[in-house]
């Protein structure tokens, strides 16, 4: 009885530093946006967290990003050498199957002024104006159903050869068709709206 209580507690204990192990190694792959303290989840999904960053206007932080992928396009990037990162980054990115950005708002926006700022960023990137305006009526009905984008709110944006998904607060608002390489453009190309997650992604994915 004596050997079996022992063996019990030794299974108990590394049961628990197992655990232990996990959760930390788990933790480990999530991420916290410096600038805003906000923090992402590892996955989205099967996709994979590959960076974050803050989208500032002036001195405020309006909101921080999170850029989800396949594991296709990260090994890619982890191949490249940080030189040539950036270039591999937004090839690889486009070329994917799936991509998703998740905005968790950390200053209120109204709904207008949100739709508005998201469609003025794809627009000069996109051929197809009325996709544009499609996209920026969705992220509109998303944000106004809930009065404005505030503190907390999420939005998501999945990006496929169907076009890009808007969702907003978990809830599916619909499908802007096109603009897959447009909208990952504004968070990806030279003049993108947050250098902070381009330079994160190339930490987070680069060897």
């Amino acid at each position: 009885i004596i050997n079996m209580a022992k063996t019990i507690t030794v299974l108990s204990l590394l049961a628990a530093a197992l655990g232990n192990f996990y959760s930390v190694d788990a933790a480990a792959a999530a991420l916290v946006d410096s600038a805003t303290k906000i923090n992402f989840d590892d996955k989205l999904g099967d996709l994979s967290l590959f960076g974050v960053g803050v989208r500032k206007k002036g001195p405020i932080k309006v909101y921080s990003v999170g850029m989800y992928s396949g594991e296709d396009a990260k090994e890619s990037i982890a191949s490249t050498p940080k030189s040539d990162a950036l270039s591999t980054l937004s090839k690889s990115i486009t070329a994917s199957n799936e991509t998703s950005f998740v905005l968790k708002m950390n200053f209120k926006v109204g709904a207008e002024k949100m739709a508005a700022a998201i469609a003025e960023s794809v627009n000069p990137r996109a051929s197809n104006k009325a996709q544009v305006e499609t996209l920026k009526k969705l992220i509109l009905d998303g944000v106004a159903a809930k009065g404005a984008a505030t503190p907390g709110t999420t939005l998501q944006f999945d990006c496929s050869d169907e076009g890009v998904k808007v969702s907003v607060d978990g809830n599916e608002i619909g499908v802007a068709p096109g603009l897959k390489e447009a909208f990952c453009e504004v968070y990806l190309d030279d003049k993108c709206v947050s250098p902070a997650l381009r330079n994160s992604c190339v930490e987070n994915c680069c060897n």
